[in-house]
């Protein structure tokens, strides 16, 4: 193995649970349906925060509240996001399988109730509650999949996981449509019912944890009520101030200023009571460790640079190349199928040269790739910003799942549903700041270009309805929209820039990896 097999600095200490057994081999039979329901799980918690979208008319039609209906998402996400490094710290201290099983009941519970939603404001407030859910289902499943297999194996459930992430999410919006346009909107919500039930069902039926043992008397849990209260508030007014500043008001506004100025009084509140905390939510060894560290940040970076495909390419597939809903979808797709190749590939990679030159090869071919975008001729063909995403999907799968699979391997079981969730907390906080920044970056290049008062979603739409608009107007709307997309690209090789700063800065060049023999004496320690 490439990676050096030390026990990481800073491991243990005042707070830190008891050693536990790591999975035993014979528990191998029992992994196929356990992997089935972390794959229908994970289906879930991905799928809901797409197939919505294309449903929004007939909710409104049926509800009202068209002024408020972006909190469908917004309420999601926030929910999802604030509740991850929560339901990490839960999942080391009572186990992984109460924290999922509870996550699943309550996504269920969400779910009946956004099916029953009789106005726009109970719908918001039950995709809130499905939201809380869904936080349990993104960060214990990966956790769960780290348990279940040794290192030389896990980036095949990576990699699983990774094709189901994709594949719900482009499915999303065409079943979403599907059902609001041939059925009802609440068939939406009410599928997840049996789905759930299943991965419930096989969840309680056959996952099996070890058995923590420890040389004392084993103490209650003691639960960071004030720093789980903290860390929700704080992450709920960032959130809403990212999601909503240049949306609901602008930027330089009161509620911004209000916002945010909250956030960093809350953070700095959060601080001071983690600092206290016996048995913090976030811990500070998260921050303290070079590779943890490395890692939040660069995948931070990494949610902040997959806003610029995700959200503006379809616009530029629509408005730039002239090409329906159903063919940009297409073009978007492309990285959804190289990505997961690449992840389950990338273990032939990172055995030989290491994790972290595997995820500095990645990213340095995706900021070539994002630099590229720039170039490609107008108005072109829809096949080069295709093969350009399919390359990137390639890049980004060699990048993201050998930093996800090292940071997991340098923790023991008790602290790794902790360095999970702070992982997948920084890159969804990446994906918020992205959508704002690269948002105003696009508005700002089309008021320079075609004065005030002009948006990305306007000219969209207006290009979309090309009956009114001269040949010589319609070139130069998109040519604008063109300019536009290519400066946010830019605006995400920065950021896959700044990923690569911090692994050649931060991380260090061997993982420090706990082998099973390792976690096999650190065991046999703590049975003394």
């Amino acid at each position: 193995m490439t990676e050096a097999s030390t026990t990481p600095a800073g491991a243990g200490g005042p707070g830190t649970p008891a050693a536990t057994a790591p999975p035993d081999p014979r528990t191998a039979a029992r992994r196929g349906p356990v992997v089935a329901a972390l794959m229908l799980a994970m289906g879930l918690a991905a799928i809901d925060g797409t197939i919505v979208s294309t449903a929004v008319p007939q909710i409104v039609g049926d509800l009202g509240g068209l002024t408020v209906f972006s909190w469908l998402f917004s309420g999601y996400l926030l929910a999802v996001t604030v509740t991850l490094p929560v339901y990490g710290k839960l999942s080391d201290t009572f186990g992984r399988k109460p924290v999922l099983v509870a996550g699943i009941v309550l996504f269920l519970i969400g779910s009946l109730l956004c099916a029953a939603a009789w106005s726009m404001a109970s719908l918001i407030a039950f995709r809130v509650v499905q939201g809380l859910g869904g936080g349990a289902l993104q960060g214990t499943v990966q956790t769960i999949a780290a348990d279940l297999y040794p290192l030389k194996e896990r980036p095949k459930i990576q990699a699983r996981l990774s094709s189901v992430w994709a594949a719900s999410s482009v499915a999303g919006p065409a079943v979403g449509g599907l059902l609001a346009g041939y059925a009802d909107w609440r068939w939406i919500f009410l599928i997840n019912l049996p789905v759930g039930l299943v991965a419930l069902w096989l969840v309680t039926r056959h996952l099996v944890e070890p058995q923590r043992t420890t040389t004392t008397p084993r103490e209650k849990p003691r639960i960071d009520w004030a720093g789980a209260l903290a860390v929700f508030a704080t992450g709920a007014l960032l959130i809403t101030a990212l999601v909503q500043g240049g949306v609901a008001w602008p930027w330089f506004s009161a509620p911004s200023l209000c916002l945010l100025g909250g956030a960093a009084a809350l953070g700095a509140l959060t601080v001071v009571i983690e600092r206290r905390a016996a048995e913090p939510i976030i811990p500070g060894w998260v921050w303290r460790r070079r590779t943890i560290a490395a890692v939040n940040l660069s995948l931070g970076a990494l949610g902040l640079l997959m806003v610029a495909p995700t959200v503006f390419l379809p616009t530029y597939a629509q408005s730039v190349l002239g090409l329906g809903p159903i063919a940009a979808g297409f073009v978007l797709s492309t990285w959804t199928l190289s990505w997961p190749i690449s992840a389950a590939l990338s273990n032939r990679v990172y055995n030989r040269i290491g994790f972290r030159a595997t995820a500095i090869l990645g990213i340095s071919g995706a900021l070539l790739l994002l630099l590229a975008f720039p170039f490609l001729p107008f108005p072109g063909e829809p096949w080069q910003p295709a093969l350009l995403m399919l390359l990137l999907g390639a890049t980004l799968g060699l990048f993201q799942l050998p930093l996800i699979v090292g940071v997991q391997s340098t923790v023991p079981y008790e602290e790794r549903g902790t360095t999970t969730a702070s992982v997948l907390f920084c890159r969804q906080v990446g994906q918020s700041v992205g959508a704002a920044l690269f948002g105003a970056v696009a508005n700002g290049v089309l008021a320079a270009r075609l004065g005030g008062g002009t948006d990305l979603d306007t000219l969209a739409r207006a290009l979309d309805a090309p009956a009114s608009l001269t040949a010589e107007t319609m070139d130069h709307l998109r040519r604008a929209v063109d300019a536009a997309v290519d400066y946010v690209y830019l605006g995400a090789a920065a950021a896959a820039a700044l990923a690569l700063l911090a692994l050649l800065t931060l991380a260090p060049r061997r993982f420090p990896v706990l082998t099973e023999a390792t976690e096999d004496d650190r065991s046999e320690e703590a049975r003394g």
